[in-house]
């Protein structure tokens, strides 16, 4: 090869290896604020002190109302509804009418009725004449001479149809046997109801039944005349209400039956939902936020804050409300125990292990 091509050759080989070693970065100083960032950060916790209190405990049941007085209305006759006087939800003082069934064909029978009573009447009348006596001076008639011209006369008879058809006439028309709201009504005016189908539902909704199941376990905690909270879910309002009855029987799934009485402020519903909470106080308790408690392992846990990091403690809730736990250290564990001005992590907790680390960014008394 010709003695150009290799001083080509060399003078781009010393060019590359030039670029190469003008390439390599230079020794970066990484300063000790810049550290700090890969520096492994501290969980941040918020606290507050153990101490014992006098502890609400509070028991939330589910249940429904039921109204104390609720009566489906029926008509004991068959005909055509001739008026319907009422509408669902409409409130209805005690004997007011509420419906009528056409009732032209007895008050025919009616009027029928009552002329052969006056004809039956008459000769009833005219029999104890005839044997001497007053027909106005019953007690001066033997009895047994008043009830043979009763019967021989066709008055008894009759005057059993006058009554009989009296009765029909009455049941032609529908009444409230006392004050309520009107409900599922079932017939429209002119349609044909049939004696004795369900016609309407009066319901009394000035005070409900509150029904609710406790557990076997719970009987102890409730009694007769006990306040009670209902909550309804539908507007989130508290009703005050007292417990009724404690039915004496353990249902098959281990429940019982427990009622109460709430007042109504026209805003509860029959068969409405509701939450039933009832309270009793609890004297010289560890009380927590519910926060505080973790379940780890299938135990109840809580962290408590000792010399910069969380220490693992075994506890038991004994009682509990909306907001807090009454606890106890678990007897169970020989390493668990609870103290009166322990520092109890509150949050930040979850993911805590024991002997971590931890930073107090809030602490509450």
């Amino acid at each position: 090869r010709s003695i150009a091509f290799y001083k080509t050759f060399f003078k781009l080989f010393f060019a590359s290896a030039s670029i190469v070693s003008c390439a390599k970065k230079p020794d970066v100083k990484v300063t000790e604020t810049e550290k700090s960032k890969f520096a492994i950060r501290k969980a941040e916790v918020e606290t507050t002190i153990l101490k014992k209190k006098n502890f609400e405990e509070e028991l939330i049941f589910n249940g429904k109302l039921i109204a104390l007085q609720k009566s489906i209305l029926r008509f004991q006759i068959s005909g055509r509804l001739d008026k319907l006087l009422v509408k669902n939800g409409q409130y209805v003082n005690k004997n007011s009418f509420l419906a009528f069934i056409e009732s032209f064909s007895q008050r025919q029978a009616l009027e029928t009725a009552q002329i052969n009573y006056k004809k039956s009447k008459l000769e009833f009348e005219d029999m104890l004449i005839s044997r001497g006596y007053d027909p106005k001076q019953k007690d001066s008639i033997p009895a047994h001479i008043y009830e043979m011209a009763s019967i021989r006369s066709g008055q008894a008879e009759a005057q059993k149809s006058v009554d009989n058809l009296k009765y029909q006439l009455s049941s032609t028309t529908l009444k409230a046997p006392f004050s309520g709201k009107i409900s599922n009504i079932k017939y429209k005016e002119y349609e044909h109801v049939n004696a004795g189908s369900e016609f309407l539902t009066l319901i009394d909704d000035s005070a409900f039944e509150v029904e609710f199941y406790i557990l076997e376990s719970e009987i102890r905690k409730i009694q007769n005349n006990q306040p009670i909270e209902v909550v309804a879910y539908n507007e989130g309002e508290n009703y005050e209400g007292k417990i009724s009855s404690i039915n004496p029987v353990i249902e098959k799934n281990g429940t019982i039956l427990v009622k109460a009485i709430v007042k109504n402020d026209g805003q509860l519903v029959e068969g409405m939902n509701v939450k039933i909470k009832l309270k009793k106080n609890v004297l010289d308790q560890y009380v927590v936020p519910k926060e505080a408690i973790l379940i780890r392992q299938n135990q109840e846990v809580l962290f408590k804050y000792i010399n910069g990091k969380s220490f693992w403690t075994y506890v038991n809730t004994l009682h509990e409300n909306s907001e807090s736990y009454a606890i106890q250290a678990d007897p169970k564990k020989s390493s668990s125990s609870l103290k009166i001005n322990d520092t109890i992590i509150i949050s930040g907790n979850i993911n805590l292990a024991h002997d971590t680390e931890v930073k107090i960014l809030n602490h509450f008394n």
